[in-house]
């Protein structure tokens, strides 16, 4: 994620303030400090720099704070706080209405991803039954068109373009009014990648706005762009009215803070954030849940939206052969693919408090690429391979070459997946202790937390209780999960 070094020195500046042995002014000023340049290292806008760290300073009074109150506490919820209310105009998005033509102009710099954020915000909507299409009014840039023709087809979404025309308001007008006759809900329009420089193309914008009368103007914004994107988002809000940004090319490793600037330059909230070149690598923008995963702090409600989309939160035969500690390789293949449903392993580890933290930067596609492998190896194995609760038994040198050899592997990554297996298959053994339900429920929580809590501590690996801040972590984490009332955990720290 192309925030993500912004986040880890954030969280660093935050756990050295924590390590002092008592918190004052001074440790206060020391953590500032360190998180403004964390801030001025990505590009945020030097104004809102300063900005912060004032409210920040403003919002915790040490004199004031009552004996008893975790300072530590206090001081990192007001950071996250303020970050959040940087990202937060204090303006609702547009919300289209069903039934009717909302008409939705696409505008920003020329390569910020505008058309293909065209695509992937129409398909989104489509998704969930809205009927969407899409309008190419940009005819400056050589093969736009074909661009959002092929992107349209792809997603078997209807476009409107030409190829002969050469006026991009008579092409907009034309494809709006042609897809409100045909009933069309989200009609959005493609235009021309502009600079704050070109005057022309500035008026042109302004000439479509204008010819279709858009209910919302949506700012494409490349998070790369560095600190010339409060400029050019001031620009652009000054010749229409942006309502909406989304942010492309997370998944990059530029600064990106200069995109942060540009959401206080346009006063308009993030709607969508690109992850990715592919359709999919398109999620919708929570302020409050991206300022938790920027922090590492994880983002549950969002684990929860995910497990739920992905259809993984009924899965009675599973939580079945949990309660009897049963596991296979079958079982284990079909995890793997769940968790492929979830979308990118990097996404679904920074929803995870703590767990961030294990995923190395660079590294979530070498992960993914593991998980296929393995998958592949399985590929290769008998239904008796897959479903015997004796694997370790039953897999011989010969029956490890045979494997290896009909997924195109070396032997050794087979070892490597079953000596992964074993792991898994040992921590799913001592689950049987929690009593699972057939539909996840875990009864003895409620009887008996203390005890529950602590046999869920000792089915995780260690290193990954570590990473979620111990007992005291999990115990949150499962607050976070169940809405639990967590006052019966005390003394498990």
């Amino acid at each position: 994620m192309v925030l993500a070094e912004l986040g880890t020195r954030i969280t660093a500046a935050m756990r050295n303030m924590t390590a002092h042995t008592v918190i004052d002014e001074e440790a206060v000023d020391i953590m500032l400090k360190e998180i403004a340049s964390a801030l001025l290292s990505s590009d945020v806008n030097i104004k809102l720099v300063a900005k912060l760290r004032k409210n920040v300073k403003a919002r915790i009074n040490l004199e004031e704070l009552a004996t008893g109150i975790n300072r530590r506490r206090t001081i990192q919820q007001a950071v996250f706080e303020e970050l959040c209310d940087m990202l937060n105009p204090g303006r609702k998005p547009f919300e289209p209405k069903k039934g009717k033509p909302n008409v939705i102009m696409f505008v920003g710099l020329q390569g910020s991803g505008k058309t293909t954020s065209c695509t992937k915000f129409a398909l989104y909507y489509q998704r969930k039954s809205w009927k969407t299409c899409l309008v190419c009014a940009d005819t400056f840039r050589a093969g736009a068109f074909d661009q959002l023709k092929q992107n349209a087809t792809k997603a078997r979404i209807p476009f409107y373009g030409s190829y002969t025309e050469r006026d991009p308001v008579k092409i907009a007008q034309d494809g709006v009014e042609m897809f409100k006759q045909e009933g069309q809900e989200i009609i959005i329009v493609d235009t021309s990648g502009r600079h704050k420089q070109e005057a022309s193309l500035f008026e042109e914008m302004q000439q479509i706005d204008a010819a279709v009368q858009p209910d919302d103007v949506v700012f494409v914004l490349d998070s790369s762009i560095g600190q010339a994107a409060h400029d050019q988002a001031e620009a652009f809000k000054n010749a229409v009215k942006v309502g909406s940004v989304i942010m492309t090319k997370l998944d990059g490793h530029a600064k990106g803070g200069g995109a942060l600037s540009a959401v206080a330059a346009t006063e308009s909230p993030i709607v969508f954030i690109g992850t990715g070149e592919h359709f999919d690598d398109f999620e919708t923008f929570e302020v409050r849940s991206f300022v938790s995963r920027l922090l590492g702090l994880g983002d549950v409600g969002g684990l929860m939206n995910a497990i739920k989309d992905a259809g993984l939160d009924k899965q009675p035969e599973l939580y079945q052969k949990l309660s009897q500690g049963v596991f296979t390789l079958r079982d284990m293949y079909e995890q793997f693919q769940n968790v492929m449903k979830m979308g990118p392993l990097g996404k679904v580890m920074s929803m995870i408090p703590g767990m961030s933290a294990m995923m190395t930067k660079g590294r979530e596609h070498e992960s993914q690429a593991r998980f296929k492998k393995f998958m592949t190896i399985m590929d290769s194995m008998t239904d008796e391979e897959l479903d015997t609760e004796n694997t370790t038994k039953m897999m011989t040198d010969q029956r490890v070459m045979r494997i290896a050899q009909g997924s195109g592997s070396h032997p050794q990554h087979v070892w490597e997946l079953l000596e992964e297996f074993k792991r898994f298959q040992k921590m799913v053994s001592k689950m049987k202790h929690l009593k699972i339900g057939k539909n996840g429920e875990m009864p003895q929580m409620t009887r008996n937390p203390q005890q529950a809590m602590a046999q869920m501590g000792k089915c995780l690996d260690p290193r990954m209780l570590k990473q979620i801040g111990g007992m005291s972590g999990l115990q949150n984490l499962m607050k976070s999960m169940n809405g639990m009332d967590m006052s019966q955990f005390t003394g498990m720290e």
